[in-house]
């Protein structure tokens, strides 16, 4: 019998991973204030002494309480998987510029150097049978971008890819062109690390190809 997934995100990269991957999850998208998420994961650490919250720990708070959230709101009966992920550049946390403008500053900041792309991951058993057990971790990769013109920046934002993702870019789209080299995991670039997925879920006591359609 296969063990449901559950995807606790709306990114269609992640779905198309895991379908890739020959894993089928439900989609149930989290509504998450992940503003607050943040300050209340920023001041915790604080009070715990343990300094500034790094941006590694900043999107595991995040994909936690993705996952959180849609395993306690739906009785899902499933494994729930929360993701989220962030860029790190230049001392600073980037996440979806949103806005045309703030994807063309960013570029303009990011050609030619480097970044940490950071995916948190959390895992929540959900089934009525399951173990309840709950963890997470991070993959961290960094990401080498090229020295693109004026004018490539300003085509590749008018297509409005890099503005609803991390960073502001893709590896596995548009964007692709634009990224030399990664060291790391490519797929925790794109989006889910399949490798730690299937390193989280053994914890739980299920191996990944449990989760695969027959």
């Amino acid at each position: 019998m296969t063990v449901p997934l559950v995807l606790a995100s709306r990114s269609p990269a992640r779905l198309s991973t895991l379908r890739a991957a020959g894993i089928h999850p439900r989609v149930i998208v989290s509504d998450v204030d992940e503003d607050a998420v943040l300050a209340i994961a920023t001041a915790g650490h604080a009070e715990a002494g343990l300094g500034v919250l790094a941006p590694a720990d900043a999107v595991l708070a995040l994909a936690r309480a993705k996952a959180q959230e849609v395993s306690g709101a739906n009785g899902t009966d499933a494994i729930v998987l929360g993701c989220d992920s962030i860029l790190e550049f230049g001392g600073e946390i980037l996440g979806k510029p949103q806005t045309p403008e703030v994807a063309r500053e960013r570029w303009r900041a990011m050609r030619g150097g480097s970044g940490t792309l950071h995916t948190g991951h959390w895992v929540i058993d959900d089934r009525d049978d399951g173990s309840s057990g709950t963890l997470g971790a991070t993959s961290s990769t960094v990401v080498r971008f090229a020295d693109l013109a004026d004018a490539e920046i300003d085509a590749y934002v008018a297509t409005g890819e890099p503005l609803q993702v991390a960073g502001a870019f893709t590896v596995d789209g548009i964007g692709g062109p634009y990224v030399t080299s990664i060291d790391g995991d490519y797929h925790g670039v794109v989006g889910v690390s399949l490798p730690l997925l299937r390193a989280l879920l053994l914890e739980l006591g299920v191996a990944i190809h449990e989760l695969r359609s027959a």
